[in-house]
């Protein structure tokens, strides 16, 4: 086996270093002389920064604290490569690099837009007579990459996002008065983070009362009728809000409050902000009642305190998968993760092809959603609330989890 390159891209989430953990003990155990490091992204090999991860990852401790270090240990990029057959210079570059370093094999960890990243890397690859294998491994707290079950990142989100809004419904009672609270989560196009808030639901806690998501356009009228209702019955009332809601003429809530949102390289909105509070100044103003707005914000990809175990293992899962795939000669693929069962919930890895998962998205389907659109339903808790389960507990040092950092 020859050398192996690894990078991260898009966003982070507080397992990412658990796949690349994933892709670096498995390379190593396959026989890969040297395993480098893109230092951020696919951006950072063009400018020549590759590390030897060999240097930086030296014994197991290094490994477990890569597994609980939250954002990208290497960095991370939005860089969008050409169309190879438009603008072949920046792959004519890549390609000497790889050939410098005697790369067999190059691993991104990534999303939607980072399978577009290795689509084109394997298309050129292909067109040169390169026999570097190219795959991707999954990445999103977003869970909207296709041909996967759900993807890794996911479960910790959700389940910080469940775990710290039944704090905030505990929080919301403790005065003896009436109000309503909007937490804004992440979610630009897609609802399965908003729809996380409903796992907070169990024996000592009702959950949200509504739940909005981009996959359902915002009825301004229905929406207010709604809490007026729950307003009569309950003291307080619980609205999670996905940051990309939209209203029936296709326009961000958020950007009814601000015009803030320059986009990136893939052409989305950089930042999303301001649902929250356009829907509790709606409420305060319509309603006449006390209202409060919350955004999770960051928080959502990085509380690696708060990470699933579950989605820890099964992000390992698929850096590893990825690798056994470029030994067995596979190139052009991704690493998804198959359900086998719910019941007991269990997976496994299987490659799919990369090109029918670049550039699209995986939404909530229709029939998971409530019928007034305002919640979800038992088919989503029987998906979701597996990806949850378990925790693996910080190391500690001085009362503070220890991280690990290039």
């Amino acid at each position: 086996m020859k050398n192996v390159l690894v990078g991260q891209s898009g966003g982070p989430t507080a397992v990412i270093n658990a796949s690349l953990a994933g892709v670096y003990e498995t390379a190593k155990a396959c026989g890969a002389p040297r395993v480098y490091g893109m230092q951020y992204g696919i951006e950072g090999v063009l400018k020549g920064n590759l590390i030897d991860l060999d240097e930086k990852l030296a014994d197991k401790m290094d490994i477990e604290l890569l597994k609980r270090t939250p954002s990208s240990y290497l960095g991370s990029c939005r860089c969008k490569l050409p169309d190879p057959k438009v603008d072949a210079a920046p792959f004519e570059k890549l390609f000497q690099i790889f050939a410098a370093h005697d790369i067999g094999a190059v691993f991104y960890i990534g999303g939607n837009d980072s399978m577009d990243t290795i689509a084109k890397l394997s298309v050129y690859g292909g067109s040169i007579g390169s026999d570097i294998r190219f795959i991707g491994v999954p990445k999103t707290i977003d869970n909207d990459l296709m041909l996967t079950d759900h993807t890794p990142g996911y479960g910790s989100a959700a389940k910080y996002i469940a775990t710290i809004l039944k704090e905030v419904i505990c929080d919301s009672s403790v005065y003896d008065l009436h109000s309503v609270t909007v937490a804004e989560i992440m979610g630009r196009h897609t609802g399965w983070l908003a729809a996380a808030a409903s796992l907070a639901a169990g024996p000592d806690c009702d959950g949200p009362d509504l739940i909005l998501l981009p996959e359902v356009p915002f009825d301004e009228d229905a929406f207010l009728a709604r809490v007026a209702e729950l307003a009569q019955t309950r003291h307080n009332v619980i609205i999670a809000a996905s940051e990309g809601v939209k209203n029936k003429d296709g326009v961000f809530l958020c950007d009814l409050v601000s015009t803030a949102g320059q986009l990136d390289a893939f052409g989305h909105k950089a930042i999303l902000s301001g649902t929250s509070r356009y829907l509790a100044d709606l409420i305060r103003v319509r309603l006449g009642c006390k209202t409060r707005a919350i955004e999770f914000s960051t928080l959502q990809r990085c509380a690696s305190h708060l990470a699933s175990r579950t989605d820890i293992t099964e992000a390992y899962q698929v850096g590893g998968g990825a690798v056994e795939a470029a030994v067995r000669g596979e190139t052009g693929k991704m690493c998804a993760i198959k359900r086998v069962s719910d019941q007991p919930y269990r997976v496994e890895t299987e490659m799919v092809d990369v090109t029918q998962v670049a550039n699209y998205e995986k939404k909530v389907p229709a029939d998971w959603i409530a019928e007034d659109g305002m919640h979800v339903n038992e088919n989503f808790e029987r998906y979701a609330r597996p990806l949850i389960q378990a925790e693996l507990n910080p190391i500690y040092i001085n009362g503070v989890p220890r991280h690990i950092h290039l």
